[in-house]
């Protein structure tokens, strides 16, 4: 029998130069100025509880924020109160509130609206979270500062403090520390959901705990805990959003080249006597489309009448359309 054989093809492209071959055929033939909350209300003789009380909230309220966060869409995934540590914009609420979250903003209670940068650090077994708000230099930026006094003990008499964002939900309440370790605090009396995130503060209005739980029972993280998050984050770390990280578009490689009619060469007339043969090979390029529109011989089979027919039928290939590419076609005549 006689047949000849196109095999292994090599491609590339002509546009980028790096498509690579099809599949293998083988065919027959800055930081604002800061005011930090750290001073103590000072009862005067003659004021009530609520008084201190008052005093307190209007100290360390400025610093509390309303936290807004929105998925990829834009849609609003949830608000939840915050509170801000440092002069630079770093504030603190739970993991849960700006989980699945790629934009945010902070809002105040004299009405500065500020976009949040990212996450610099998050814990969900804590259920804590760090960001970075853009902070512009002609705002006072108010923020709070953590005890450093130790654990609270059983009794000790604190004080949740929402943001007035939340209306009657975020005024001020006093509380009492009825159970406390080294990650939790329980605190007596019910508390309102949107003062998950508020600080618990003490009567210096130092921060003591924040709200990770409200209802029937409101459980707060102490400051150890918060100290344990923040530990986590360096000098150069950068806030960010993870979901934008998880979405930033990965390179592909172009595509290969799918031939779709690639005919073998036959042998010419009066050249299939017993003893001949030859292997050549062709470059082939194909246009946009997919016909071929040139052929050079890159070696050659040995035979000119063999050379004719392999040029005559590699003519009729035809690819899928592409940005244009070339093909090494080897080619060999041979008997059986």
């Amino acid at each position: 029998m006689i047949a000849a054989h196109a095999s292994r093809i090599r491609g590339e492209s002509l546009l980028a130069q790096q498509t690579q071959a099809p599949r293998p055929i083988t065919t027959t033939a800055q930081s604002p100025t800061t005011a930090p909350v750290n001073q103590s209300p000072q009862a005067t003789p003659g004021q009530t509880p609520s008084s201190e009380l008052g005093n307190l909230e209007a100290k360390v309220r400025p610093s509390v924020i309303w936290v807004t966060a929105f998925d990829s869409k834009g849609n609003l995934l949830r608000t939840e109160s915050g509170f801000f540590i440092s002069a630079d914009g770093r504030f603190v609420t739970t993991a849960h509130a700006v989980e699945g979250g790629v934009n945010a903003v902070a809002k105040t209670a004299d009405g500065g609206i500020y976009n949040v940068d990212g996450v610099l650090t998050v814990s969900k077994s804590a259920d804590l979270a760090v960001l970075k708000a853009d902070v512009k230099p002609q705002k006072l930026l108010r923020f709070l500062d953590l005890t450093k006094t130790g654990e609270l003990s059983t009794g000790a008499k604190v004080a949740v403090i929402g943001s007035s964002l939340a209306g009657n939900e975020g005024s001020a309440r006093e509380a009492t520390i009825i159970a406390h370790s080294s990650d939790r605090l329980e605190i007596a009396g019910a508390t309102a959901a949107s003062s998950v995130g508020s600080p618990v503060v003490n009567e210096n209005g130092d921060v003591v705990g924040i709200v990770t739980s409200a209802g029937e029972k409101t459980i707060a993280r102490p400051v150890a805990a918060l100290d344990s998050v923040l530990s986590r984050v360096k000098a150069d770390t950068q806030a960010r959003w993870a979901q934008v990280a998880q979405t930033t578009p990965t390179p592909h490689a172009t595509p290969k080249p799918r031939l779709l009619f690639a005919p073998a060469p036959s042998f010419p007339p009066g050249q299939s006597l017993p003893g001949q043969g030859g292997t050549g090979r062709f470059r082939l390029t194909f246009d946009a489309q997919g016909n071929v529109t040139d052929i050079r011989v890159v070696a050659s089979t040995g035979n000119p009448y063999f050379d004719q027919s392999a040029i005559k039928t590699l003519r009729q290939w035809k690819s899928a359309p592409s940005q244009g590419w070339q093909a090494t076609v080897p080619v060999t005549f041979r008997t059986r």
